[in-house]
């Protein structure tokens, strides 16, 4: 059944193209390797990538014809992260990067996924937290296992990461 549908194999960088048609996807859709999608208008295609790539918002996918699809960040729950002034926010930031959670770093806020013992956490140490929703683009990791993509090569550090299928 994917045989029948366009593949997307290629990831074209913010501005470097016209769209033929748009996705929305949350973050956990946005970190695929090889998956079905449909546009806001009705095309269908197959992402089918080498590995398992972090898609950004602005990204076009080309399909094998030459049309290109947006990508754009789907709003999603997430949990705000307030503090007291830059130097708590910087804290709360490495109890957040202690943990390995994907964050996404602002000058005023961190924005993380839901998570009851994280909020415990955060609340001990004093943080203001609200559920939002909104796109969510965290930052990449240090080693590469949230930015993977033919954009940016792989480089291990022989570090062990636990991950999650991302197929």
């Amino acid at each position: 059944m994917h045989d029948m549908l366009p593949r997307a194999t290629r990831i074209r960088p913010p501005g470097s193209f016209t769209a033929d048609g748009e996705v929305r996807l949350d973050f956990d859709d946005r970190f695929r390797r090889r998956k079905r999608y449909e546009t806001a208008g009705g095309i269908p295609f197959l992402l089918d990538l080498a590995e398992a790539t972090v898609l950004r918002d602005g990204d076009g996918l080309e399909l094998e014809d030459g049309r290109v699809i947006l990508v754009r960040a789907a709003e999603e729950p997430l949990l705000e992260v307030r503090a007291k002034g830059p130097e708590h926010l910087v804290r709360l930031a490495w109890h957040i990067g202690n943990r390995h959670l994907p964050a996404e770093l602002q000058a005023q806020r961190i924005l993380i996924r839901e998570d009851h013992v994280i909020e415990a956490m955060l609340k001990g140490l004093g943080a203001t937290l609200a559920r939002v929703r909104a796109p969510f683009n965290p930052e990449g990791g240090a080693y590469g296992e949230h930015n993977h993509s033919a954009r940016q090569p792989h480089h291990d550090h022989g570090h062990s990461h636990h991950h999650h299928a991302h197929d």
